[in-house]
């Protein structure tokens, strides 16, 4: 990892952390030094994911690093297993048990008999990529290794896939989806990938009729499912009013079901409405409304979909994480791996709607309009879980900011 002036991106370490512990009835067990995992958990207050008796580290001496000896971590296997009886310890490499090759996988193999809890081992240690090779891998291991062989129900719950601690919002945007569902379909969450979720209900996902995956990352993990259970998918989040009524057509496409009436409606009022705002391109004469997004890749492109349709072009496109795992990301989506290029970006933005992080606010120039939509935080904390960015809810809540800004350009 190069110098950076301002904050890097997390790694896939980190990724597989906040992912793995939002799973209810789990443990994760770090085997490394104390001091990764406590300079970590700062980072997961922020993100509003509790560690308390889920994340555990083995620490190591010099003697463990260079005889490899790991006996601290089959102690540690052992201690955690009875003092918390968990049904699932997630064993995860740090730097530096990745660095020295320590064979995780096959400590999990003999300790296997020697503990209730059913032990998975992840060995990346932060070498392999960002935050969403984490995420991906974290998700894979769920859909192949706790997820049970079941054939689906056609019942009346979906599951969310994709759902990454990581991103702002997320906790909202789900109880956003968990509404729309219940309004349009009258069907309710089973497992979440991964957000305030559980073993048991991962374990029963296969049950579930249907797979919404939110983000490319999860594709992996759904094709599991489908291959294992039989439980079809759908990718792709309801951002706008017009979008989030395409979306849930296609959900409903899925479930060979019809939309609920009042809400069908309800979109299409919205719709109509918001049309108004394409008059603005129009009508100002000297700076013209335009928008730059700064955020994960599937939230970029889903905010661009709604300044689609209120008639703001995007000008810039910028993911926070490597594109390496999207099979066609869009022509226009960047990932900026040089943060140098990132601050040019951000300094050269005027008189534009930009939709970014903190760092980013501050190396805007005034005459710009910013509003909150991506990690990392610096200048406060989200605590609301009733303030998406998904749906016609958190449609509602940009366009205050849209408002805003349009004051500035008249």
């Amino acid at each position: 990892m190069g110098l950076v002036r301002y904050l890097p991106t997390p790694s896939d370490r980190m990724g597989i952390l906040w992912s793995l512990l939002t799973v209810d009835g789990s443990v994760i067990l770090e085997y490394g030094p104390a001091g990764t995992t406590h300079f970590s958990m700062s980072l997961y207050g922020e993100l509003g994911v509790d560690q308390q008796n889920r994340l555990f580290t083995t620490h190591m001496s010099e003697d463990d690093v260079i005889m490899g000896d790991v006996s601290r971590l089959e102690k540690a296997l052992v201690e955690v297993d009875e003092a918390y009886h968990p049904q699932v310890i997630f064993v995860v490499a740090s730097s530096i048990s990745a660095v020295i090759g320590t064979d995780l996988k096959g400590v999990c193999a003999y300790m296997q008999e020697r503990v209730k809890a059913r032990l998975i081992a992840f060995e990346q240690g932060g070498f392999r990529g960002d935050y969403s090779v984490g995420i991906q891998e974290a998700y894979r291991l769920l859909a192949q290794d706790v997820v049970e062989e079941k054939t689906r129900s056609g019942g009346n719950t979906y599951n969310i896939l994709g759902a990454s601690a990581g991103c702002f919002r997320m906790k909202s945007d789900v109880n956003e989806i968990r509404r729309l569902m219940r309004e349009a379909f009258g069907m309710e969450m089973n497992a979440c990938l991964c957000m305030d979720t559980s073993v048991e209900k991962i374990a029963n996902a296969g049950e579930a009729a249907l797979n919404l995956v939110l983000r490319e990352e999860a594709v992996p993990a759904a094709k599991i499912m489908e291959s294992k259970c039989g439980t079809p998918y759908l990718q792709g989040a309801p951002y706008g009013y017009a979008g989030t009524l395409r979306w849930l057509e296609a959900v409903g496409a899925k479930l060979g079901k019809t939309v609920a009436m009042p809400l069908k409606m309800e979109l299409k009022k919205r719709a109509m409405e918001v049309s108004q705002y394409r008059m603005y391109g129009m009508m100002l004469k000297e700076f013209k409304p335009q928008a730059a997004i700064f955020s994960d890749a599937p939230v970029v492109e889903g905010l661009s979909s709604f300044m689609g349709e209120i008639g703001f072009p995007v000008r810039q496109k910028i993911s926070r994480h490597s594109l390496r795992l999207y099979e066609a990301p869009a022509e226009d989506l960047k990932y900026l791996s040089d943060e140098k290029d990132r601050i040019d970006v951000v300094k050269s933005l005027h008189h534009t709607l930009v939709l970014a992080d903190d760092v980013s606010k501050r190396l805007l120039a005034e005459d710009n309009t910013y509003l909150r939509v991506s990690m990392p935080l610096v200048d406060g904390a989200q605590i609301a879980t009733h303030m998406p960015l998904m749906g016609p809810r958190g449609a509602d809540y940009i366009l205050e900011t849209v408002e805003d800004y349009l004051n500035t350009l008249r």
